[in-house]
């Protein structure tokens, strides 16, 4: 692996067992296109280069790959045909060539690694990852004489022993760079599909006279994805490995099995997740975190000491400090908790700062919307909020003040002061029996005339 690698990324197919307008290396995984997954696994490999196949068009799966170039494959014939559409960029590479698939965001970078570092210590023209494949039925097999790859034989047209054989092809391929336009100019179409297939490079590379390997990985790793029901078998797949990797990195799950990651969560020690929580893209957790059951997280920071939960909900652009209470059917969006700030019951805060140890009551409202533009909310530290008040943004509320419950906010509230924002009590004694006779008699009265319609 001392020479420069290449990577080519084959993300051509249309797809159409998804039977989506969205292609099919877009759908998402963990909060990422899958084809992001394949992108950074190889990008670990530290490649020189990495070219994107795409089909005609494909505009969306091209801005995938930014900043890495693309090609396009003019026509779908085969695995060969779109490797070969890729030689142009490839130009003046000498080093050993991965093709890899845009649908297959399984395959783990140690895996790919293994398969390079192989073929430069065998000097193979062409390595290929394989499997042990629990049924191999649908699979191409790699047939193996002397401890090296003699050929692959696809599912269809096995024969006699051939048909019991269960080391499979996975489609990832090492190809020697220096003989790459050799080895895909041998490749021919004789076939049903008339198509040109990568597999076929085994063949030219010992037909002149070059070494062909396969090495061997986990079948867990090598499921493609051409279904809704296999992207969701990928997907499980996937969380698996997430929620592993978290509790060794010493994050607590009650229920591991119900927490979902994003690809790029990132949690700190000691954090403790309770059932059911999800985690969507761009959410960093520091230490000592407790986040409480049906949490729903995305797009935010969450400070050291926190607790959240359980039935809060933030949303992106939110950033809550060390230890903030974000309680029970709380929502933040785009808002600014400081240092020891509360908002424990029952609050929307929409486009708010709240100062550090402030308290917002429950049932408050940051009303950021007024049908045209959103608005900011600024609530200054030690400040206190009183139970179902509504905060006409754009507002500020002072450092130290107190809004006093039921309020409705309309105007800049002064530091240390006190507010009041709801219409006068009027409580007139003795009158509660007549109000609740009257109220009888109107019911009876409806119910009276109903009975006679």
């Amino acid at each position: 692996m001392k020479s420069p690698i290449a990577v080519v990324v084959l993300a051509a197919g249309a797809g159409t067992r998804m039977k989506s307008a969205l292609p099919k290396v877009l759908h998402p995984l963990a909060g990422w296109p899958m084809v992001r997954h394949v992108l950074e696994n190889v990008a670990r490999l530290r490649p020189t280069r990495i070219v994107g196949v795409v089909a005609p068009g494909a505009k969306s799966v091209a801005a995938a790959f930014a900043p890495h170039p693309t090609v396009v494959q003019s026509k779908p014939l085969g695995t060969g045909h779109a490797t070969k559409a890729a030689l142009g960029a490839l130009e003046g590479h000498r080093g050993p060539v991965l093709v890899v698939f845009g649908d297959a965001p399984l395959v783990t970078t140690e895996s790919m690694r293994r398969l390079l570092t192989a073929c430069a210590r065998a000097k193979a023209a062409v390595g290929v990852l394989g499997f042990r494949a629990a049924d191999p039925t649908p699979y191409g097999r790699l047939i193996m004489k002397g401890g090296e790859l003699e050929r692959i034989v696809e599912s269809k047209d096995t024969v006699g022993a051939e048909r019991d054989v269960d080391f499979c092809n996975s489609g990832v391929m090492c190809l020697d760079g220096r003989l790459l336009a050799k080895l895909l100019g041998g490749i021919g179409n004789k076939n049903v599909k008339r198509e040109y297939y990568l597999v076929d490079a085994v063949a030219v590379a010992r037909s002149l006279g070059h070494r062909a390997i396969a090495v061997e990985g986990e079948e867990a790793e090598f499921q493609g994805i051409n279904s809704r029901a296999e992207l969701a078998a990928a997907e499980a797949a996937l969380q698996v490995r997430l929620r592993l990797a978290a509790l060794e990195a010493g994050v607590t799950m009650t229920d591991p099995s119900t927490v979902w990651l994003a690809a790029d969560t990132k949690l700190g020690n000691d954090v403790t997740i309770g059932p059911n929580v999800r985690f969507g893209p761009g959410v960093t957790v520091a230490s000592n975190v407790e986040i409480r059951a049906f949490c729903d997280i995305e797009g935010g920071r969450i400070g050291r000491g926190a607790i959240v939960g359980p039935f809060a909900r933030i949303r992106p652009g939110s950033e809550v400090a060390e230890d903030v209470h974000i309680g029970n059917f709380v929502e933040l969006k785009a808002t600014k908790m400081r240092r020891g700030a509360k908002a424990n019951h029952f609050a929307y805060l929409g486009d708010t700062d709240v100062g550090a140890g402030s308290n917002v009551g429950a049932g408050t409202i940051a009303v950021n919307y007024d049908g045209y533009g959103k608005h900011r909310t600024v609530i200054g530290p030690e400040a206190f909020v009183g139970s179902n008040s509504s905060l006409i943004a754009p507002v500020t509320i002072g450092r130290g003040a107190n809004v006093t419950a039921g309020s409705v906010i309309t105007e800049d509230v002064p530091a240390g002061a006190i507010a009041f924002g709801r219409a006068r009590q009027v409580t007139k004694k003795g009158r509660a029996a007549a109000l609740r006779a009257k109220l009888a008699a109107r019911a009876a009265a409806a119910k009276r005339a109903q009975k006679k319609k």
